[in-house]
């Protein structure tokens, strides 16, 4: 179990997705806002080492952001762009 207890494990959640060319991404400074393919009451994935594994509800918990876990991840849907 100690073995178990020493992987650490990355998550990270994707909001949505954007393309944009690379001039336009080039002259992006602070302050530039991305428009994403995804509102505000989308699902949003929850990769564990860059691989879907569940589907997260966004909350806000005081001064903080959450993330409700709501259902697995189906990666053809993530591979395929449908986020």
């Amino acid at each position: 179990m100690s073995q178990i207890n020493a992987v650490n494990v990355e998550i990270s959640v994707v909001l949505g997705r954007s393309v944009l060319p690379m001039a336009q991404l080039l002259k992006m400074g602070r302050g530039a806002v991305i428009p994403l393919d995804a509102s505000e009451n989308d699902e949003v994935w929850i990769l564990a080492n860059n691989h879907p594994v569940a589907r997260g509800q966004i909350e806000i918990r005081d001064d903080r952001i959450a993330i409700t876990v709501t259902r697995p991840a189906d990666v053809y849907d993530f591979a395929a762009g449908q986020a």
